[in-house]
C-alpha cells in the first residue's frame, strides 16, 4: 500500500473550461492543473482515449475495477471534485462543479481514487457494472450513468499580514515644557509621555475555511489480465457499462483546510466510457482490421455424408 496524503474538503471555493489531449493519447491532460487518466487496477494499465464528434471516450472491461488517477501539476495545492455517473464519489449527493466535498492535492502529488468513500478508512471500489446496476441506477438517478467528470481549483494564495502603522503623538510646545519646569513637577503632556503606550491591535486574521479530509492510500498495482477475446462488433451490443458500488477497501482520510480561488473551477476533465465492443459498434474506436467474421460456407465439400470426428 503506498502512503501518501491526499485531502478532501466539505465546503471551500476558477473560468470553466475543458482540456484534453486528443486522439488515442494514454492520458487526458488539463492543460494547467492536473493529469487526469483511468487506470484498471488488477492490470495497472492505463485505459487509452478516444475522441469521437466531440467527447472523450474510454473503454472499459466489464467486472474491472478502476481507479481515477490525478497528478497535480502545480506548485500550488488544488483541489479536485470528482463525479462518476452525475454523483458525487464522496458524498454520494448529485455532483456539482463547485469547490464542494472534493480532494485536495499537494504541490505535485499523484494519487488514485479507488472508490465511493464510505467513512474516513473505508471505500466501495468502482469496477464496471451493467448500467442497470450501476450505484447511480441504484439509487434513483440512471440519467448521467456513463460519464466521469474532475472539476479543478487552485488554493487562494495566502496574503501576508501587514503590521500596524506606529501610532504617533504631539510634542509638547517649548511653553509647556518650560512651564513643566517652573513648577517643579512634569504637565500633563510629560506625564502622558512617560506613559508606556498600548501596542497596535494586529490586523484580523482570515477565518479559516471548513475542515478538509485527506486520503491517504493507492492499492499497488496487480497481475496482469488475460486477453480478451474477439467480438463480433456487427452483432447487437451488450448492456452499456455504469460504475457498480464494490466491495470495502481501505483508504484512510483526514482534515485539514482549503480556500478555493474562486467559485467556478479552472478545469473541467471529462470522460464517457462504455465497453470496447459498444464503442466500435458506435464508431467511436475502429473495427480491428483484418478481422474474420464466420462464414456459414466456407468451403464447397464433396457430395456425401457427415464423417466421423477424429478418434470417435
Amino acid at each position: 500500500m503506498v502512503s501518501t496524503f491526499q485531502l478532501r474538503r466539505t465546503v471551500s471555493s476558477l473560468l470553466i473550461g475543458t482540456s484534453l489531449l486528443a486522439g488515442l493519447a494514454v492520458t487526458a491532460q488539463a492543460a494547467t492543473l492536473a493529469d487526469v487518466r483511468l487506470v484498471e487496477r488488477n492490470s495497472g494499465r492505463v485505459l487509452p482515449v478516444y475522441f469521437h464528434q466531440g467527447e472523450y471516450w474510454v473503454a472499459g472491461r466489464p467486472g474491472a475495477n478502476y481507479s481515477i488517477d490525478i497528478t497535480n501539476r502545480t506548485g500550488r495545492r488544488i483541489m479536485a471534485v470528482v463525479s462518476v455517473d452525475g454523483v458525487n464519489a464522496i458524498t454520494g449527493k448529485t455532483a456539482s462543479a463547485t469547490p464542494d466535498d472534493g480532494y485536495v492535492f499537494n504541490p505535485w502529488q499523484n494519487w488514485g481514487i479507488t472508490g465511493w468513500r464510505k467513512s474516513d478508512s473505508h471505500v466501495a471500489a468502482f469496477y464496471f457494472s451493467e448500467s442497470d446496476a450501476s450505484y447511480a441506477s441504484r439509487t434513483g438517478r440512471p440519467r448521467d450513468v456513463g460519464v466521469i467528470g474532475v472539476a479543478l481549483f487552485r488554493e487562494r494564495p495566502v496574503e501576508p499580514v501587514r503590521p500596524a502603522p506606529p501610532v504617533q503623538r504631539r510634542a509638547p510646545s517649548y511653553e509647556e515644557r518650560e512651564s513643566s519646569t517652573y513648577n517643579g513637577s512634569p504637565s500633563a503632556d510629560a506625564k502622558a509621555s512617560s506613559v508606556p503606550m498600548a501596542p497596535a491591535a494586529p490586523t484580523p486574521a482570515p477565518l479559516p475555511a471548513p475542515s478538509v479530509q485527506t486520503p491517504a492510500a493507492a492499492d499497488e498495482v496487480a497481475k496482469p489480465r488475460a486477453a480478451e477475446k474477439s467480438v463480433d462488433y456487427a452483432a447487437k451490443r451488450s448492456p452499456s457499462l455504469g460504475t457498480g458500488h464494490g466491495s470495502l477497501e481501505t483508504s484512510y482520510t483526514s482534515n485539514t483546510e482549503f480556500d478555493a480561488a474562486t467559485q467556478r473551477p479552472e478545469q473541467i476533465v471529462r470522460f464517457r466510457y462504455d465497453s470496447y465492443a459498444n464503442l466500435v459498434a458506435k464508431g467511436v474506436i475502429p473495427a480491428p482490421r483484418g478481422e474474420r467474421r464466420p462464414n456459414a460456407f466456407p468451403a464447397q465439400g464433396d457430395d456425401g455424408f457427415v464423417p466421423d470426428p477424429p478418434r470417435w
